[in-house]
């Protein structure tokens, strides 16, 4: 069985199904979507509808997150919605907001020594103790070895990891496509005009379709 490692789709529906072609996919493969499914891209309810009909899987990332607080009532107070955010707010049917509900913080995948998960693994911490917060959020670890979701803050945290899991990830537009010995960024800015890919295994191959055109600033 093929599985298909998919990056931020972040609602662009149509690069999806290119995508998926260009893998030359079909439902015996295994399809896992790293995050951030929904928010800033036009069709959020379309994406969701695809993974949710054709049983990809998918862990959850931190728009999705932001997302399912609003629409739950628990967002902060004081916290304004923003239009990229009510747009997914006024268009999931209950039956996607359910399947949003159900996705993970990470997801384990043994017999192929891989993890995925949507912004990254604090080095050095066991995977039942990491925390949902840098799960989400994380961008790089600083010099004290502090998790941090400013760029700016330290070196990517995919740089230090060594193993033994492979860890898939997305979450890091301004990074880009990341390959690291132990862990592959696979955000490369989709909804921003740059590229939606995907990393298949068994074949460890790399496909990405460019964005039709951004469709917000990064």
């Amino acid at each position: 069985m093929r599985t298909l490692f998919i990056g931020d789709v972040h609602g662009c529906s149509s690069e999806l199904d290119a995508l998926l072609k260009a893998c030359d996919w079909s439902p015996a493969d295994r399809v896992v979507l790293v995050g951030d499914l929904v928010a800033k891209g036009p069709d959020s309810a379309g994406v969701v509808r695809r993974a949710r009909e054709c049983g990809f899987r998918a862990v959850k990332g931190n728009h999705d997150a932001h997302v399912l607080r609003w629409h739950a009532g628990r967002a902060a107070k004081g916290k304004k919605l923003k239009p990229e955010h009510r747009q997914v707010l006024d268009t999931l049917t209950a039956e996607d907001w359910a399947y949003l509900a159900t996705l993970p913080a990470y997801e384990h995948f043994p017999e192929l020594n891989v993890v995925a998960v949507h912004a990254g693994l604090v080095p050095g911490v066991p995977l039942s103790e990491q925390k949902e917060e840098f799960l989400l959020n994380m961008r790089s670890i600083a010099a004290d070895g502090t998790p941090s979701k400013r760029l700016e803050a330290g070196e990517p945290w995919g740089s230090l990891w060594t193993g033994p899991e492979l860890v898939v990830f997305g979450h890091d537009a301004m990074r880009g496509l990341q390959k690291h010995p132990f862990a592959l960024g696979l955000d490369s800015g989709c909804v921003y005009g740059g590229k939606l890919t995907a990393y298949v295994l068994p074949e460890g191959k790399f496909y990405s379709v460019t964005a039709a055109r951004a469709y917000m600033a990064l």
